[in-house]
């Protein structure tokens, strides 16, 4: 059974910082897009950031890019959003997702849209709080 399991959310204080994880099996990560998206209580989901694993091609929102990076490891078959300086407002859950479940789908331009991505992650809860 194909499955996107995020880790290492929890509370952190501003300022503070953050790695999520996400682990990957049933499915292929080299060549596909890889991406990191949000949701706040009561919002729609929004894109963090997005990787294509070929050739490493990142894509930010604005609201993350000097905060947050993506990255991948092939070998262990994650993914991984380091996020730095965080602010109470970056509270919310938080979700892995692939494009698709092998390779041959690159990420198109621009920040990650929800529509995009057709496999998820059940999320991990990000809290940012004195």
């Amino acid at each position: 059974q194909a499955q996107l399991v995020e880790s290492g959310g929890g509370s952190v204080q501003p300022g503070g910082s953050l790695r999520l994880s996400c682990q990957a099996s049933g499915y292929t990560l080299a060549g596909n897009c890889l991406g990191w998206f949000r949701q706040f209580p009561g919002k729609e989901r929004e894109g963090i950031a997005q990787i294509y694993t070929h050739g490493d091609v990142t894509h930010y929102a604005d609201s993350a890019s000097a905060r947050f990076t993506i990255s991948h490891d092939l070998s262990k078959k994650t993914f991984n959003l380091q996020m730095s300086g965080l602010k109470p407002e970056d509270s919310g859950m938080y979700y892995c997702a692939a494009r698709a479940k092998y390779a041959g789908a690159w990420c198109l331009d621009g920040a990650p849209r929800e529509s995009d991505f057709s496999h998820w992650g059940q999320g991990t809860q990000v809290t940012v709080s004195s």
